[in-house]
Order: structure tokens, then C-alpha cells, then sequence
């Protein structure tokens, strides 16, 4: 696939409403920023934020800050935004990490609780950084969390139940994959994921970046705490996961990654 340039990034993140006027309405935006606010631990996504987050409307000031949402508070239902700007901003500080990790021939856990949407973007990208030299991290067999089974498929951890690849926010897989001394393995050097697997790898010390929808606040507060090296903010579903391709293309771009097969 051709590498697209900042520009014409830009415009197909808005064309394809990965970025700009997304389907997320502004109602189930502010609901999930309320939530989190209330201590719903569901939408923190792995992380612990205490009580250092009871103001929603400084959830609101983050989300508006990093994600590109609406600022005013006053704004309750309609259409809500992502700054595509954000969005290829924060891809290139992803890339500047998986350089690093390139570089170092770093180990590194992929994972996805979106694998409806993010699964090719998390699988090109570990084949890229195996094609220079890095050790992608292989689970154990036979892990088990939230009543499902924690496995790879394509060099991405994900939870399956069912025969069906699980859309989850639950920190319980990462909980259940990313505990390698009890095998006697070392931690791996970086995380890159999403939801609640990118948010509890984060809250255990590890390197950990990844990708969030804009009513999925917990992982741009853990950026804005340092707890989370990176949030690539998009709308993590759109109509088909062939529309992340120029974006998958421009990360590794721009980390100096040739696609892996």
C-alpha cells in the first residue's frame, strides 16, 4: 500500500470517520466520562485513578485537550468530534516508541479488546517489528478470563468465548496474560494495545501504548498522568477495518518499519 502524507492522512481519517465528525454522539460520550467520574471502575479501563477524577468536567477538559471532543460543557447531545490532527499527532509519538523498540530488538505484547476493528492494525504492526529483529511475545496456552480463553491469533492476544473473538474492556486479560515471572519469563518491554489490556500493563510499570474511541476516556487520563505512554485517539469500529490501512501505513512509516508479511 502507498504511504500517504500527513495531508492526505488527515483527510481520509475524516473522510472514512475515523477521526472528525464520528458516530460516537456527544450523549454516550458524556455518559461514559460521567461514569468514569463516579468511579465506575468498568470505564477505567485497568488503571486506578482514585478520586483524582470525581469532576467530570475535567474528564471533559482531557478528553477535549486530547482527543479533540467538543469543549463546551454545555454541548449535551448531537454530534461529537476527534481532531484528526490529535490522531496523526499521536501516531507519530507511537512511532517514535516502536523505533525505540526496533532499535533495542525490545519484546513486545500485542493485544485488542476492538479485534473487530483493531486486530489488522495491532497484526501489521507486529509483523513489522518482528521483520526487524524484535521478539513478539507468545502467551501461554490455556489462559482463562471473564468466562472466556485468552489466546493469539495473527501475533495479537485476544479474548475468545464461543468460538467468537470477544469485544472487551475488562482488564482481566491482561490480568491473566501479562504475568510472566509465574512461568519464569521476563516482563515484556512493550505493550501495545487497547482498552483494558493497554490501561492495566500501563498501571503494572510496563511501556504501554495504544489506541482509544472518544467514550473511552480512562486511557488519555492515564497518558495525561504518565501512566500511559500513548493514546492514538479514533473511532475504534468504523464500517470496515480496510479504512486503518493508510494509517497502519503512515505509523510505520513513520517508525522506519517495512511491513512485515
Amino acid at each position: 500500500m502507498s504511504i500517504p502524507s500527513r495531508a492526505a492522512l488527515v483527510e481520509h481519517l475524516v473522510r472514512t470517520r475515523i477521526a472528525g465528525d464520528v458516530a460516537t454522539p456527544r450523549e454516550n460520550n458524556l455518559s461514559h466520562y460521567r461514569k468514569l467520574a463516579n468511579g465506575d471502575r468498568h470505564y477505567w479501563l485497568g488503571l486506578e485513578l482514585g478520586d483524582r477524577w470525581s469532576d467530570e468536567q475535567d474528564v471533559l477538559a482531557v478528553m477535549a485537550e486530547r482527543c479533540g471532543v467538543v469543549d463546551d460543557p454545555g454541548h449535551r447531545q448531537g454530534q461529537d468530534t476527534i481532531d484528526p490532527e490529535l490522531t496523526v499527532d499521536a501516531l507519530e509519538r507511537m512511532a517514535a516508541r516502536l523505533r525505540k523498540a526496533a532499535a533495542g530488538k525490545e519484546s513486545v505484547l500485542f493485544a485488542t479488546g476492538h479485534p473487530g476493528g483493531l486486530l489488522d492494525v495491532h497484526r501489521a504492526t507486529a509483523a513489522a517489528l518482528r521483520a526487524a529483529g524484535c521478539e513478539i511475545v507468545v502467551i501461554p496456552e490455556g489462559l482463562m478470563a471473564d468466562e472466556g480463553m485468552v489466546f493469539q491469533f495473527a501475533d495479537v492476544a485476544v479474548l475468545e468465548r464461543g468460538a467468537t473473538l470477544w469485544h472487551t474492556h475488562s482488564p482481566e486479560p491482561m490480568n491473566a496474560a501479562g504475568r510472566p515471572e509465574r512461568e519464569g519469563r521476563p516482563q515484556p518491554d512493550l505493550v501495545v494495545a487497547d482498552h483494558g489490556w493497554a490501561g492495566r500493563a500501563g498501571q503494572r510499570g510496563l511501556d504501554s501504548m495504544g489506541y482509544a474511541d472518544c467514550n473511552d476516556p480512562a486511557l488519555f487520563i492515564g497518558e495525561a498522568e504518565g501512566t500511559v505512554q500513548v493514546t492514538v485517539p479514533l473511532d475504534d469500529h468504523v464500517t470496515s477495518p480496510r479504512h486503518y490501512d493508510p494509517m497502519t501505513a503512515y505509523l510505520l512509516n513513520a517508525a522506519g518499519l517495512t511491513p512485515g508479511s
